[in-house]
């Protein structure tokens, strides 16, 4: 009995040990939750990001978003579910489609009341904070801290609301956002917890005007400019009837820049003079210092017709391109403080637009339509952890997808089953082939009457096709093969060589609206004297073009 207790203690204290052992390999095999930072721009379009290849971007690089791309993978087919800004943003957090969450067209008013991705994320653990743009009425929710500008925000001296104070803070707004994002990173954040951070830049929404060490960046640059960009729109009733035009849509003076005479710093036709105004006077007089000799040099070409047409688009695409060198500073600098923090390899980092943008294609800018340079967007995610440095895919996605996503990485599936997306996960990590990630997108746009007078539509596109139907004050429906059309331009909708395709596509259609709760309600028009005052009033705005 003397010698059996010691070997008692001996066998209890093994126990113990292999018992603490086990514990603590269960503990290293459990995944830490990876800190996710989702880095959104406005109307960023992916023809603007180097890595993506296009000729724009080889002239006007994006080293430092490139940098995502190379760390981790880019994606080529990612699209949105509706290209408007607010409704684009409600997707995001939601999960849900337009019709589901709310929030169909600029003017609603998101119900902050249901729930969304950064609540859930909250639920598992996680700090969360938006900086920059918002443009969803009301305060954000469901974040630990939040500084967003006002409305659609201003380039110069934005106006902030934070904790429910409004105030101008003097400087630059992707410059205000980025050091914004960097000082919590760096001193605000719980470090306790994992962080979920959102950083919504205003560039290069319109009236896309560059900092002031960058407007003068590419004066000495010709970008090559669309071989759509003078087209007449046949077969497409609801591209010739938008006002979105590059050379007859435009501000001359708000969105071009362009001065009334020579020798005169006053701007030529600029409805909205906040933008302008609310620059302090050295500002401006740096601004005027730039833009005063080019101005001056345009008055003395004397251009009429098409040689003032490309002049303009030349003028939009240096100063919007212009706009997203400060973003692209920004992201660098968050992505170095990530790597002398020690913290790149368990964050996830999401570089993405709210929807794409037109470069002057089918002679556009903006947004709204389902063809490819809207309908599409950039996304570009590195996790080193999981995903592989350089990689990329071409499964069909959406932003619909993004909040599912990082529950996916947060170990919150369970709080998904409310949402209509896919996790990207399988994708990201390339454990299924592209083609089986999905073979159908929907898209559902809703803004009409409203700015550019871009019709409603809805359609489907699958990885060669794309039905679509416009609605309210016209009944059009258009077809596109982009394999041998990638350019959109030849409506096949009454092609007989299609007609198996097509019919296949509108029972696809049906069952995809079916599947995602679509009703009839999502196809009300809206009353027809209040579209033709609305042509009235746009006419009204835009002035007498520059001939």
């Amino acid at each position: 009995m003397k010698t059996a207790f010691p070997i008692l203690l001996v066998i209890l204290a093994f126990l113990s040990c292999k018992e603490e052992n086990e514990k603590a390999e269960v503990a290293e095999v459990q995944p830490k939750k990876p800190n996710i930072i989702f880095i959104m721009s406005d109307d960023h379009a992916f023809q603007a990001i180097s890595a993506y290849g296009h000729p724009v971007s080889q002239l006007a690089p994006t080293p430092n978003i490139d940098r995502i791309a190379t760390n981790g993978m880019r994606m080529d087919r990612a699209y949105v579910t509706n290209s408007i800004c607010g409704p684009s943003r409600a997707v995001i957090l939601t999960g849900k489609h337009s019709h589901i969450n709310g929030f169909r067209q600029n003017g609603d008013r998101f119900d902050g009341d249901q729930p969304t991705l950064p609540k859930k994320l909250q639920e598992l653990g996680y700090t969360t904070a938006i900086l920059g743009k918002w443009h969803l009425h009301g305060y954000p929710q469901g974040f630990d801290y939040w500084n967003i500008i006002k409305d659609q925000g201003n380039y110069y001296n934005p106006d902030f609301i934070k904790e429910g104070d409004t105030t101008r803070v003097t400087g630059y707004a992707t410059d205000l956002i980025t050091q914004d994002a960097l000082n919590w990173l760096d001193t605000q954040r719980d470090t306790t917890k994992p962080f979920f951070m959102m950083v919504h830049h205003k560039a290069p929404h319109r009236n896309w005007m560059p900092a002031l060490r960058h407007t003068t960046k590419y004066d000495s640059i010709t970008f090559p400019l669309p071989d759509t960009y003078f087209t007449d729109h046949a077969g497409s009733q609801a591209s010739q009837e938008q006002l979105q035009t590059v050379y007859k849509d435009m501000y001359e003076g708000h969105d071009l820049k362009m001065t009334k005479e020579l020798g005169s710093p006053e701007l030529a036709h600029n409805p909205w003079t906040t933008d302008f105004e609310r620059m302090t006077p050295q500002q401006r007089e740096a601004w005027d210092a730039a833009y005063q000799p080019k101005n001056d040099a345009f008055h003395k070409a004397n251009l009429h017709g098409k040689a003032l047409d490309e002049w303009k688009g030349q003028r939009y695409l240096r100063d919007y391109m212009a706009t997203i060198a400060a973003v692209d500073e920004g992201v660098g600098q968050i992505l170095d403080y990530l790597e002398a923090h020690n913290l790149d390899e368990n964050t996830i980092v999401v570089y993405t637009s709210d929807q794409g943008f037109y470069l002057g294609e089918k002679g556009f800018f903006d947004k709204r339509f389902m063809y490819e340079e809207s309908y599409r967007t950039p996304l570009l995610v590195q996790y080193p952890k999981a995903i592989k440095a350089g990689s990329h895919s071409e499964a069909l996605v959406q932003n619909l997808d993004f909040a599912q996503t990082f529950l996916d990485y947060a170990q919150g599936d369970s709080l998904t089953v409310d949402m209509q997306g896919q996790s990207l996960r399988p994708v990201l990590e390339q454990r299924i082939p592209d083609t089986d990630f999905r073979e159908v997108l929907y898209y559902h746009y809703y803004d009409f009457p409203a700015f550019h007078m871009v019709k409603k539509h809805y359609g489907i596109s699958t990885r060669r096709y794309k039905l679509m139907h416009f609605y309210d004050d016209i009944d059009a429906w258009e077809f596109y093969d982009l394999q041998s059309d990638p350019q959109e331009i030849q409506n096949k909708i009454d092609d007989p060589v299609y007609s198996e395709i097509i019919a296949g596509l509108h029972k696809k259609l049906d069952s995809i609206q079916g599947a995602y709760g679509v009703t009839a309600k999502e196809f009300e028009q809206a009353p027809q004297k209040q579209v033709e005052q609305a042509y009235k009033n746009f006419e009204r705005l835009r002035g007498t073009p520059m001939q």
